[in-house]
């Protein structure tokens, strides 16, 4: 799919270019053909202009951040030209130079940020050693250097001589990223390529992150390349977006144009398939099939074995790039067509695309309304608490540990079929409240029934009428992780016999086989004869999750803890997954307890079964309800900041305030007294630190709960004084309105 000097010539060449990208290819040679991994890439970007790559995961995005450093691996072969322009009369050939020279052109004129924070520090060397190490390799002052690396620290909200003074482990992912951020700018570079810098963070962090790729974009007057599979993610910052597909740019043009009026059918289903909070649950469609090899590409559009447009012409015609504006370019000989057919708006549309087969919507929400509290529950937690001893050295061995308080005090109530999503920052301790849930986690504090037995004491003393080997495989749990989560070792067969074999002893050996064969087609792996043999690593991210997902509901389970089972997925795999456990909901009549830190996420599959969403902060749920009233109308100012963190596709009016003080989550060590939200809280009153709120009825639904006082009309809160402003730590943060 190349692009020739004409088209450039015609619009898509910028007017300052900083990076020139021209037909660049990366291939591997592999026993089974040559790997094209980027093929016959060209692009410009524009100096101080913040671009945007978006694609699924294997499309080529890393490798082109890869490219654009000259460090493509050994041993992959880049090919074509890659210009940099220090000034508009200069040029550098990146592919040309030498060793040494590369090693001073990274870091000091492009630099970049990894996937990564953890894995890009040494664990056994303090932060401060990665400052003085890069300055030292590049011959520059250490005083002033260090110096710089201080201010650029505080610019991202960040105590500097604690962070240097830290091992990667002491820092919170929000804080080794920024912290990563700052050592690519140590060297004061002209361009920052970041690839996927926000991956592994919760949502407040990540809005915060992108927040301060603003400002720091003006401040050091930089031009960054912002690579994500998130669209909603770079939405809110890229001026233009690139979306790849298969190795190749599908579609460029400015970032509105591309969210409004996107003219590739693939750029148009993938917005489609986003989980969001305003769109209709009904219009949101998964991305049918999955994309190509690279060593097999289809000829002509690599799109149109998955695109619902494809013709002859598709099949064998290598497509465009077609101009629909001056700065807007797709890759399709149906753009036009595209447009008119699979619509853009929240009504659905005649394609049915991709739909699962699922009970009606509005059947599925009448049921669950029906279930409630008037059911017993399957699994009851009243004021459960887990505390850890944090681990100490051999210096204080004397002394008493700290503890740190992951679950303090939490009620919760499970029903049949129910779906409870919890939500809330890393390091909030919803999983270790889930694990709870579902006996994998001992209490240290309250209670926790199965079906009205205590679990714990049936362990420790075996149950009346009820044994711990039953309550085990009642309750299970999906990984967020299914690679790590798998036996790399065994078989899908070997797998998923294991539990029948335990469980269903009555089943012969063809039992098994067949009954395996029907839940691979049923999840859609098909033929089933096809991965019934296969090992996990021969499998996608999306396929070893389905695998986890059957292995669970082998067994028959009254819950299942799914633990962020679709955080590691691309967006036009979410949905997908998510209609799945749906589905697989009720064929095994389970329920679900959901682990998520995207709210877009958790609405998508309450409201989808009528379940409910809970907020958890610092070990303590704070709201609780049905997902209209937590997404559109929430109570607690936490539940509020989530909201508001969550990107968008579509951002309308003006700039909208932080709605937190600070960044970073406190200690969970030291949690705050009275309500542990008040140091975060823009609404926070003096009675707020003496005082602890109760769960109080939020609204006229009868499950919404919220634990602060601004629900109530009467209370003291309201002639307390307010908390003045933080003077230090605080945040300041201005993002786009939603």
């Amino acid at each position: 799919m190349t692009i020739s000097e004409s088209t450039y010539e015609r619009g898509l060449r910028q007017e300052d270019p900083i990076l020139e990208i021209r037909d660049t290819s990366v291939t591997f040679s592999m026993d089974r053909g040559e790997s094209r991994v980027l093929d016959d890439v060209s692009l410009d970007i524009q100096r101080n202009e913040i671009f945007g790559v978006v694609g699924e995961s294997g499309s080529g995005k890393s490798m082109l951040a890869s490219a654009l450093l000259d460090a493509v691996v050994d041993p992959g072969m880049l090919r074509g030209e890659i210009t940099y322009h220090p000034t508009a009369n200069e040029d550098v050939d990146i592919l040309d130079m030498s060793k040494e020279e590369l090693r001073e052109f990274r870091w000091e004129e492009i630099s970049m940020v990894f996937q990564g924070a953890m894995s890009s520090f040494n664990p056994v060397r303090p932060i401060r050693t990665h400052f003085v190490e890069t300055l030292e390799a590049h011959d520059y002052d250490i005083e002033a250097g260090m110096q710089r690396a201080c201010d650029i620290l505080r610019d991202l909200y960040l105590d500097p001589e604690r962070i240097l003074d830290s091992y990667a482990h002491e820092l919170s992912g929000g804080m080794k990223q920024r912290a990563l951020i700052a050592l690519s700018l140590i060297l004061e570079p002209e361009v920052l390529v970041m690839d996927e810098p926000t991956a592994a963070l919760d949502l407040l962090m990540q809005r915060s992150i992108i927040s301060l790729i603003e400002e720091i974009k003006e401040e050091y007057d930089l031009s960054i390349v912002f690579i994500t599979h998130d669209l909603p993610l770079v939405a809110d910052i890229a001026d233009r977006i690139g979306v790849l597909y298969a190795f190749e740019f599908a579609e460029i043009g400015e970032t509105e144009e591309i969210l409004e009026d996107a003219a590739h059918p693939y750029t148009r289903l993938l917005l489609k398939s986003t989980p969001n909070l305003d769109s209709p649950i009904e219009a949101m469609r998964p991305v049918e099939g999955s994309a190509p090899d690279p060593v097999s590409v289809p000829q002509g559009c690599s799109f149109h074995p998955r695109c619902p447009l494809a013709t002859e012409t598709c099949r064998t015609d290598d497509p465009g790039p077609y101009e629909v504006d001056g700065t807007h370019h797709v890759h399709c000989h149906h753009w036009q067509q595209a447009r008119d057919e699979i619509p853009m708006t929240d009504e659905f549309d005649e394609f049915e695309y991709g739909s699962p087969d699922i009970p009606d919507f509005d059947e599925r929400q009448t049921n669950r309304a029906s279930l409630g509290s008037d059911g017993e529950p399957i699994v009851s937690m009243e004021d459960v608490e887990v505390h850890f001893d944090q681990e100490t050295g051999f210096f204080d061995f004397f002394s008493d540990p700290d503890v740190v308080k992951a679950v303090d005090g939490v009620s919760l109530d499970v029903y049949d079929r129910d779906v409870v999503v919890l939500v809330g920052e890393s390091g909030c301790g919803k999983t270790t409240l889930g694990k709870a849930g579902v006996g994998l986690q001992e209490v240290t504090g309250g209670s926790v029934t199965y079906r009205g037995h205590d679990i714990w004491d049936v362990k420790a003393n075996g149950g009346d009428g009820i044994s711990w080997g039953e309550i085990r495989q009642s309750l299970q749990i999906v990984h967020q992780d299914p690679g790590s989560a798998l036996n790399p070792n065994r078989r899908v067969k070997a797998i998923l016999e294991a539990p029948l074999k335990r469980w269903n002893d009555n089943l012969d050996g063809n039992d098994r086989k067949q009954r395996i064969l029907g839940l691979l087609e049923l999840v859609g792996m098909a033929p089933p004869e096809d991965y019934i043999e296969r090992y996990p690593h021969q499998l996608s991210g999306g396929e070893q999750q389905r695998v986890a997902l059957i292995r669970a509901m082998l067994m028959n389970p009254d819950l299942i803890l799914a633990d962020e089972p679709v955080s590691a997925l691309d967006v036009s795999l979410r949905v997908e997954m998510m209609d799945l456990m749906i589905q697989l909901q009720d064929e095994f009549d389970t329920s679900y307890l959901f682990i998520s830190h995207d709210l877009s996420n958790a609405r998508y599959i309450a409201e989808k079964t009528g379940g409910r969403i809970g907020v958890v902060y610092l070990g303590t749920l704070v709201e609780i309800g049905p997902p209209e009233q937590i997404i559109h109308d929430p109570q607690h100012p936490y539940t509020q900041a989530l909201r508001w963190a969550t990107p968008q596709l579509h951002s309308e009016g003006g700039r909208t305030e932080s709605p937190i003080r600070e960044i970073d989550i406190p200690d969970p060590t030291n949690p705050p007294s009275g309500c542990r939200y008040h140091t975060r809280c823009p609404e926070a009153r003096e009675v707020c630190k003496r005082e602890s709120p109760a769960p109080y009825g939020a609204s006229e639904a009868p499950s919404h709960e919220a634990m602060c006082f601004r629900v109530l009309d009467n209370h003291e809160y309201w002639a307390s004084p307010p908390i003045p402003e933080l003077e230090a730590g605080s945040e300041d943060v201005s993002v786009e309105g939603e």
